[in-house]
């Protein structure tokens, strides 16, 4: 009984987060804001649903699975952000007018796609 309830405030606290990431993406003013809400919202909601399901169904096969999926999620979620975001500041998606200074600006070479500071330093030589 106990088992069920605290399966089920996981499942309701899990879906929530998602419906936060949802309500996210439709109303912040730009893709970097939608960005940052999602992502972190799904991934604590994801995480949380299969902490439910782990519990609910008492499997080691169903555990097994449910920890390779948050595994997965925590792994490869922050890397897809970075690299939305990092497409949409090189399209030159506009940020949003009350954001802070865009301390990247001028920085930033196109054609190698490395910062400022970056791209005119020297080559290393290799260890040996």
């Amino acid at each position: 009984m106990i088992q069920s309830a605290v399966s089920l405030t996981l499942l309701i606290v899990g879906s929530l987060f998602m419906l936060l990431a949802s309500i996210g993406i439709y109303r912040m003013p730009d893709v970097f804001l939608r960005m940052s809400a999602s992502s972190k919202a799904t991934t604590l909601g994801l995480i949380l649903i299969m902490l439910a399901v782990s519990i609910n169904f008492d499997n080691v096969g169903v555990t097994a699975r449910a920890i390779g999926i948050v595994l997965f999620i925590i792994m490869t979620g922050p890397v897809s952000a970075h690299m939305i975001g990092r497409a949409a500041y090189i399209t030159g998606t506009p940020l949003w007018e009350k954001t802070g200074p865009d301390e990247l600006a001028g920085q930033y070479d196109a054609e190698t796609h490395a910062l400022g500071h970056e791209a005119s330093a020297e080559p290393s030589e290799p260890v040996a």
